[in-house]
């Protein structure tokens, strides 16, 4: 088994603690994505899993057993770094050997390992080549091809596309999906590109400065954001964040006060006070000023093609709405938005989500 146990793992360089307290379960099988701001920890976290980065406090283990004091060449791990890191004057197939000649495994053995990554990685026709004569998205095949050949118990794998142009970081990342697929192995995959979170996990987890803001799928951390960190991040375009006050009142018993004078009924169950509303920009839809709860000042138009992003000014707050790409407006003016109050999260001054239901989003 290779499943993986984080318990109150610290980390501190003098006085500055950078890692405060984690505690996580990876199950075995499973690709879990650290996800987060830059300087939240997920690549020190993600290295003192590889036993690079010595730990403070608290404890890893790697199928049951803890790993703290064992060097990181017999933890069962095999790391991907941003940097592919080939042996220039080394062949393709050398370079995917190299770590394998090292421990004196037989030839035949090296030769049928090799081979089954080349063939997993539909890199067969490289082997003879330097990595002088690779494109990039290549060069990262034959770096991942190196850590499989090691047949680990967890792979690591640390902004591995972040070297690559776009293209190439859609076609690797489909290639690492596939790879998990294939070798249902356990991976850790460490990014700050919520996109690539939300397409590659089984389960996500989010930092922020050296803390577990929330753990889930991804439409679970979409949908049911615990705080406003979480719901601003995981989302592209972000969520919209309005400003708003709850009062007593309306058909519901509560309604919240919009900025600009529009007024939302909400269930009951909310104490009054200052409050945030978040609503993703696809949520939003352009509304007759009769039915609108939200008036801005359009200041930018983004044709998309399928779509379009409309960025207009609302006060002092800046909302994104993803529309009909027939109905933008076609100059900088005013703007009217609805939203189906259902599609809502609330959130409290602290950030946390606030809801009647227990859910933060209303229940259709």
């Amino acid at each position: 088994m290779s499943e993986l146990s984080l318990k109150e793992v610290q980390k501190r360089f003098g006085s500055l603690e950078v890692i405060r307290g984690v505690n996580l379960q990876i199950r075995s099988g499973e690709l879990v994505v650290f996800v987060g701001p830059s300087g939240c920890g997920k690549s020190t976290l993600l290295r003192m899993i590889a036993g690079l980065e010595e730990i403070s406090g608290g404890h890893v283990s790697i199928g049951g057993e803890v790993v703290n004091d064992i060097p990181p060449s017999l933890r069962g791990i095999a790391m991907v770094f941003q940097s592919y890191a080939l042996y220039p004057h080394m062949t393709v197939y050398d370079n995917m050997a190299f770590g394998l000649r090292n421990i004196r495994m037989p030839k035949a053995e090296i030769e049928t390992r090799v081979s089954r990554a080349a063939e997993i990685l539909q890199i067969q026709p490289l082997l003879d080549r330097l990595p002088r004569a690779l494109s990039g998205g290549q060069r990262q095949r034959v770096a991942i091809g190196r850590a499989i050949v090691r047949d680990p118990q967890v792979f690591l794998f640390d902004e591995p596309l972040s070297n690559l142009d776009a293209a190439l970081r859609v076609q690797t990342r489909i290639e690492i999906a596939r790879l998990h697929n294939t070798l249902k192995a356990t991976m850790i995959y460490v990014t700050h590109d919520q996109v690539e979170a939300m397409t590659l996990a089984d389960r996500i987890v989010v930092l922020n400065s050296g803390q577990i803001e929330q753990v889930g799928t991804p439409l679970e951390l979409y949908d049911k954001p615990q705080n406003m960190f979480v719901a601003g991040f995981i989302g592209s375009p972000r969520m919209n964040f309005i400003p708003a006050q709850l009062r007593l009142g309306g058909a519901a018993g509560m309604q919240a006060e919009l900025p600009g004078g529009g007024v939302l009924d909400v269930p009951h169950g909310f104490a009054p006070g200052s409050i945030t509303l978040g609503i993703r920009p696809e949520h939003l839809h352009v509304a007759s000023p009769s039915e609108a709860l939200l008036t801005g000042t359009v200041e930018i138009v983004e044709q998309l093609g399928e779509y379009a992003l409309v960025h207009a000014r609302m006060g002092d707050s800046q909302l994104v709405a993803k529309v009909d790409r027939e109905l933008t407006p076609a100059i900088v003016g005013p703007i009217h938005l609805g939203f189906d109050y259902r599609q809502t999260h609330l959130f409290n001054e602290a950030g946390a989500v606030l809801s009647a239901t227990g859910m933060s989003a209303w229940p259709s």
